[in-house]
């Protein structure tokens, strides 16, 4: 088969690989489309050390090929997704509750990580029955491969926001999981939510998907602008979307005493994040400080699926490309360069 790997740091390429085979617990799907992540690029450039001939991608469908020996309830055929997190549900932290830090700290993130990714003609699913998921007839390839990561992502990081009934939220950067987190913010029922984003597309999209109002963070200084939209106090939740620290200290500088720093933004560079000492309350200000990772797990995914069944979100907004996977070089460089006002890629494999 045909694998898009990480060659060393800063290299990418396709290269052949044999197809893989599945354990008793595993399924091996036949890829049919699949979303480029920045976290990809993040990879590439040496955010998790240098990685040799590792296929890339976390954010993938396709129909079954071959079924492990103890895997029931999926046939030759059926139209699957599974997440980007692929926990083993049985080690110590997944029996905690914490299955995306499954053996260790984000040992939930297997794919192009500790395992080949899914940006290939076949992938292997880990700890099928719990992981892997059939998507509905009534919804389309496209819209089931967000919920692989960024409606899970952005979702997650609403969802520990842990918003009051009418609370406000700001949401800071407007890429995919940010979008995802204020559509995820509308749906918990935030009665005040605040984009904080510099391009025009990103702000309708934002507005599309549940905004109330677009901070330009060009324009003004975000923090103040946010402040006086909500009477001085600061909000009930920052969502982090970014990863990046001056992003992460506006989070903690724009939220009131009492709330809730959400960061789900992957912070690829650099030895620490640091926090400013002043608005933190010099450490008393009760404001917590939640990271997370998204779960994975069938249930939670056929729960997002739902939402899509339903009408109550429409992801695909976010496609702004659709290549072909012998194209997918170009996807991969359309993505680390934000070239062409890009948002998501999607890879078409058949």
């Amino acid at each position: 088969m045909k694998a898009f790997v990480m060659l060393g740091i800063g290299k990418v390429g396709i290269i052949d690989k044999p197809i893989p085979e599945p354990g008793p617990n595993d399924v091996i799907l036949k890829t049919t489309s699949a979303l480029i992540c920045t976290s990809d690029v993040h990879t590439v450039g040496g955010a998790i050390g240098d990685r040799k001939n590792l296929t890339l991608g976390h954010e993938a469908g396709g129909v079954v090929y071959k079924i492990g020996s103890a895997v029931t309830g999926f046939k030759v055929g059926d139209r699957c997704v599974v997440n980007a997190i692929t926990p083993c549900y049985k080690c110590e932290n997944c029996l905690r509750g914490f299955t995306s830090q499954c053996g260790e700290a984000c040992g939930g993130w297997k794919y192009a990580n500790i395992k080949d990714g899914s940006f290939a003609e076949y992938f292997h699913v880990n700890d099928a029955i719990a992981n892997l998921v059939k998507v509905p007839d009534d919804v389309t390839d496209e819209a089931a491969l967000y919920t692989t990561d960024m409606m899970a992502t952005g979702f997650m990081g609403a969802e520990h926001g842990n918003t009051p009934l009418g609370g406000s939220v700001a949401v800071f950067g407007q890429g995919p999981v940010g979008l995802m987190a204020t559509a995820g913010a509308r749906l918990l029922g935030a009665g005040l939510i605040i984009a904080v984003e510099s391009v025009p597309q990103r702000q309708e999209l934002a507005k599309y998907y549940g905004a109330d109002v677009i901070v330009d963070f060009s324009k003004v200084d975000a923090v103040a602008e946010i402040k006086r939209l909500t009477g001085g106090q600061g909000v009930d939740t920052a969502i982090e979307c970014l990863g990046m620290q001056a992003t992460f200290e506006n989070c903690v500088k724009a939220t009131r005493p009492g709330g809730v720093i959400s960061n789900c933004g992957y912070h690829g560079k650099g030895e620490y994040v640091k926090i400013p000492r002043v608005e933190w309350g010099y450490g008393m200000a009760d404001k917590t400080i939640r990271t997370g990772l998204c779960p994975g797990g069938s249930e939670r995914m056929g729960r997002l699926l739902r939402l899509i069944q339903t009408g109550r979100i429409d992801p695909t907004k976010l496609t702004t490309h659709r290549l072909p996977f012998a194209d997918i070089e170009k996807g991969f460089r359309i993505m680390a360069n934000k070239e062409d006002n890009v948002i998501k890629p999607m890879i078409i494999f058949s």
